[in-house]
């Protein structure tokens, strides 16, 4: 009974660590839109899309890439792409913004969740199955692991692309989105991936 009980609290312990471990490698992300304010070393202001300010380390490895203006005419068959869009009544996305990840990020989180682009947003991360010129936009089919959407692409619609760059794009008036800042246990932020708006562009995604 004594070596029973001793087992089962080994178990317990051994049990908790694992989850200890797990819960502290997953520390918890926050999406960051605004524009920078002030670069010190590593560290940005930030003045984010609903006004607090906020300070974002930058890690020592850090992925900068510039959001730069593309054409709808670079989505094509095959494309990965993310699109920000609005449900329809019919079932349709209608695009909101669309990104084109470049080919080395090709499944970069693939499937459609809900987005906080605005109020009952969504983004879909997907490859383009087909994409067919309607009368006054673009109907695009976009497929993932687990299903697929059709998108209507107003001609109006941001298109941008991200291209790999380093912390020159980094500087105060341009906007920025980091998609996940790693909130650690002291409250600070810290990114591995900052994505940098080129010549005034705005990341509308």
């Amino acid at each position: 009974m004594l070596k029973s009980t001793m087992t089962s609290g080994l178990l317990a312990a051994v049990l908790a660590l694992v989850s200890f471990v797990a819960s502290a490698q997953q520390a918890p992300t926050v999406r960051i839109r605004g524009t920078i304010e002030s670069v010190d070393g590593n560290t940005l202001g930030i003045k984010t899309r609903e006004g607090s300010d906020v300070k974002v380390k930058m890690t020592d490895n850090v992925a900068v890439f510039a959001v730069i203006k593309t054409s709808l005419s670079e989505i094509k068959e095959g494309s990965y792409i993310g699109v920000t869009g609005m449900p329809e009544p019919d079932g349709t996305q209608k695009a909101i913004a669309v990104h084109i990840f470049p080919e080395n990020q090709r499944g970069a989180a693939e499937g459609f969740r809900p987005w906080d682009a605005r109020a009952n947003s969504t983004i879909t991360n997907a490859t383009v199955a087909q994409t067919v010129k309607g009368t006054d936009s673009q109907n695009i089919t976009v497929k993932y692991k687990d299903g697929e959407k059709k998108v209507v692409v107003p001609p109006d619609t941001p298109i941008v692309t991200f291209v790999a760059s380093d912390k020159s794009e980094v500087k105060p008036g341009a906007k920025l989105i980091i998609f996940g800042a790693a909130k650690k246990e002291d409250g600070s932020l810290e990114a591995n991936r900052v994505n940098v708006g080129r010549d005034g562009v705005t990341p509308p995604m």
